[in-house]
């Protein structure tokens, strides 16, 4: 019986920034990029802020900044080394024979996440495009002593693959099966989205930066079972779950892959057929940590990600804000955030912000009166007559609109005045013309 060894990777996180850069901030950044490492699973061993006058263009960082953290390498006895920021391939190598230990980038380090965290088969095919993507450009020998390219589904699972992988042939080979692949996905998705679209059901979607409980939102609103814990990317792949609305009307909720800073090119380009899922969504639910320092940051970096697919309120979609974890954050400044949403004071997008705890179950309702609201700002209020033998279609009333009179005649005919979506009122039409007089 052969025995494998599992290597414990234990890292250093290197922050790099110029000067003149306010302390908090780089310091909150440094805790992400800690966070990032930490949901490797590899024991985060030194932590280290690096200012830099001017970025190298051989190895990024200067002689003495490489000894330094070359000392605290042998120190801890570290053979990881995450860089938050984009390392070029030369440098990245360069990095690496110096201290002779695996080298990450912050991109590197996001694919490596999503490639541990996806479950299908459709969120695999995306992130390995998206990691041969990165790759390719740095197919050279990196690890020589083990002439072999890094193995596994990303870089910390060691020597895997034979050096004939660096030949760009193949990987052009693999990257174009990997788009055949993908472009039957989008067919499909596309397929499901115009089958969604004649379905009464409208479709809310959840958006946000990574980490700020929308799997805990979803989970409270619907029986949406998704897997949450207090970590980077906890979920990756999108699942979609009814919502019961407060007049007992239903929309499909989808909740999406989170959002981060510099969320790279590659990954946004190979999840486009996710993404479109927010962009035909009806309505978009941006669920922000209210009490991260950064909350504010990190609404402008979920928004320009939205620009990027053509979606959100710059794009004329619907969306309302959730301000999430208002258990985290002062009494006064809550209900001043309270305050606001009662009057319903709208930012500058145009959004309406809801505060709510997930944890505490607090602005649950209210949000829950939002989107219906929301999403029945276009819906057509008809009034329609039923006769004794097309009671069914009353039932059918109840159940899909919301119902604002009814009048029983003399003849036993009830004339129903009743709100439903336009998507509705269509089938409606088409079905049961009659009963519209």
């Amino acid at each position: 019986m052969i025995d494998l060894e599992v290597v414990l990777q234990k890292a250093l996180v290197v922050h790099p920034v110029s000067t003149g850069h306010r302390s908090t901030v780089v310091n909150l950044d440094l805790e992400e990029a800690v966070g990032l490492a930490e949901a490797l699973d590899v024991e985060v061993c030194a932590r280290e802020i690096i200012t830099l006058r001017e970025i190298k263009a051989a190895n990024y960082f200067g002689k003495g900044k490489i000894d330094d953290m070359g000392a605290i390498i042998a120190q801890y006895g570290i053979n990881l080394v995450v860089v938050n920021c984009s390392l070029a391939p030369v440098q990245q190598r360069n990095l690496e024979e110096i201290w002779d230990v695996k080298v990450m980038d912050r991109t590197g380090m996001i694919l490596e996440i999503f490639g541990m965290r996806a479950a299908t088969k459709e969120g695999k095919l995306q992130v390995e495009l998206a990691r041969l993507g990165y790759e390719r450009s740095r197919l050279v020998r990196t690890w020589t002593h083990l002439e072999r390219q890094r193995g596994g589904q990303g870089f910390l699972a060691g020597p895997g693959e034979t050096q004939i992988e660096s030949d760009r042939r193949g990987l052009a080979d693999k990257i174009d099966k990997l788009n055949r692949d993908l472009d039957q996905v989008r067919r499909t998705r596309a397929l499901q989205r115009t089958q969604r679209k004649r379905a009464p059901e409208r479709v809310v979607a959840l958006v946000g930066y990574t980490n700020a409980g929308k799997s805990t939102l979803f989970n409270k609103l619907t029986d949406g079972g998704v897997f949450v814990k207090d970590m980077l990317f906890a979920t990756l792949d999108t699942t979609h779950r009814i919502l019961k609305l407060p007049s007992g009307q239903r929309a499909v909720m989808s909740d999406t892959v989170g959002f981060i800073s510099d969320l790279p090119t590659d990954l946004i380009n190979a999840f486009r057929a996710t993404l479109e899922e927010v962009k035909e969504a009806d309505l978009l639910i941006h669920v922000r940590d209210i009490s991260d320092p950064l909350s504010e940051a990190r609404k402008q970096d979920v928004l320009t990600i939205l620009d990027s697919i053509e979606a959100g309120p710059r794009h004329d979609q619907q969306m309302v804000e959730v301000w999430n974890k208002i258990d985290l954050v002062d009494p006064d400044t809550v209900q001043s955030l309270i305050d606001s949403s009662k009057a319903m004071n709208r930012n500058e997008e145009n959004t309406i912000s809801y505060p709510v705890s997930c944890l505490k179950n607090r602005g649950l309702d209210g949000l829950l009166e939002g989107i219906e609201d929301n999403l029945s700002q276009f819906d057509q209020v008809i009034e329609v007559v039923i006769t004794p033998k097309d009671y069914s279609i009353r039932a059918w009333l109840h159940e899909h609109g919301e119902v604002l009179s009814e009048d029983i005649g003399e003849t036993g005919n009830n004339t129903i005045s009743v709100r439903l979506p336009h998507v509705n009122v269509g089938m409606l039409r088409g079905r049961h013309p009659h009963i519209f007089g």
